[in-house]
């Protein structure tokens, strides 16, 4: 590379942090912005298949292979399928050699960190602004202060990007579907009948114009989603959320007439209950090329969680550009052709993710039979293996 440029990334998830530590691998220096305070400051939400051919590809090009081995639950590869009278029409609890095994978002992320000298994460530092200087350099107006300037800002900050307005007036669109998640606390332990019914990996039920996914963690953690077709604003009318204990029974009230078991997934959660409305970016999203700003992941391409591709697609980015930016003899260039590559592969895990919200939308209108569950299925795995 002729010419070394000052690179800031935006956000501290899974598409920054794989992206510092392919540059730091390769000689170049990185400083990454995060809003929150520290690592653990929040949840940092539930698990993740990745895939050989991304997810766990840029892993490998990060030169941390082994240590994804150590946190992949190979074992958590299950899919059940069942009524709202807890039947179970579905299952495919034979899962473990297949090659997505699940990891914690929280666990991927520490091998991340954990692989980057701590001085490169400038945490508690929240973006307000990317402003543009007279010389085409950027400085990073900061929640509390200013940094830079730098040649590159790389935006790796998710849905609502404060890098991407730089290159494209796009927002995401509200997909017609939210969730409501809610979480199980050691519930091997605390509840051996529900972790029963959930088995190793996730069940999905819906009937009566809304459904429900419940998947395992890592940790005797159970994580769920009921799924509502619904307006943007509903979820904020209906549930009571600075009251746990209220959300929770309005919750359950929910799913009346629904299976007691089934029921007892949100009885039994925990106090933290919020609201999570599914948005996408549109198909084919993408920007005419700006030397010095640059996006990866949700900031780029945000798709609905349905086709399984919203982290491997961005850590795929961020393995991507990085090779560009260490293979190529000038940075805006490679940055350029990194954009031009990235566009076309993620037209089609996008049409797939967007054709499986349709397929949501029009299975939360009728009782879902196994026919249905099997075009539904169909569906994410087209999504999934795209």
């Amino acid at each position: 590379m002729t010419s070394y440029p000052r690179i800031a990334i935006i956000g501290a998830g899974p598409a920054g942090l794989t992206l510092a530590r392919i540059l730091h691998q390769g000689g170049l220096t990185t400083t990454v912005f995060e809003r929150e305070e520290h690592a653990l400051a929040r949840p940092q939400g539930g698990t993740l298949d990745l895939h050989v051919e991304s997810g766990q590809l840029a892993l490998r090009q990060a030169g941390l292979y082994e240590e994804f081995l150590q946190i992949a639950r190979y074992e958590d590869q299950g899919s059940r399928l069942y009524d709202k009278d807890g039947t179970l029409l579905f299952a495919d609890d034979e899962a473990d050699e297949s090659d997505r095994p699940e990891v914690d978002r929280t666990a991927l992320r520490q091998i991340l960190l954990a692989s980057l000298p701590p001085e490169i994460i400038r945490w508690n530092h929240g973006l307000r602004e990317v402003r543009p200087g007279e010389d085409g350099t950027y400085d990073l107006i900061l929640e509390n202060g200013t940094a830079g300037p730098f040649d590159l800002v790389v935006g790796a900050d998710g849905s609502w990007s404060k890098v991407r307005p730089l290159v494209s007036h796009y927002r995401p669109q509200y997909s017609g579907i939210s969730f409501i998640e809610f979480g199980i606390d050691d519930v091997d332990a605390s509840h051996p009948d529900l972790a029963a019914l959930v088995g190793r990996g996730k069940i999905g039920v819906e009937a009566d114009g809304r459904g429900m996914i419940v998947q395992r963690n890592g940790n005797s953690h159970i994580r769920g989603y009921a799924i509502f077709r619904v307006p943007v604003d509903w979820a904020d009318k209906a549930f009571d959320f600075a009251s746990p204990a209220k959300a929770r029974a309005q919750l359950a009230a929910e799913f009346e007439g629904w299976a007691p078991n089934i029921v007892g997934l949100i009885e039994a959660s925990n106090d933290h209950i919020v609201s999570r409305p599914i948005y996408a970016l549109p198909v084919g999203h993408r920007w005419h090329n700006r030397i010095g700003i640059t996006l990866l992941g949700d900031a780029a391409h945000v798709m609905s969680p349905f086709g399984g591709e919203g982290v491997n697609a961005a850590m795929l980015d961020a393995a991507d550009l990085g090779r560009q930016l260490l293979e190529g003899d000038d940075w805006k260039n490679a940055v350029k052709a990194y954009e031009t590559d990235m566009f076309e592969r993620v037209i089609e895990p996008a049409e797939h993710a967007a054709d499986a919200v349709a397929t949501e939308l029009s299975h939360l209108g009728a009782e879902l039979s196994l026919q249905h569950y099997k075009a539904h299925l169909e569906a994410r795995q087209g999504a999934a293996a795209a």
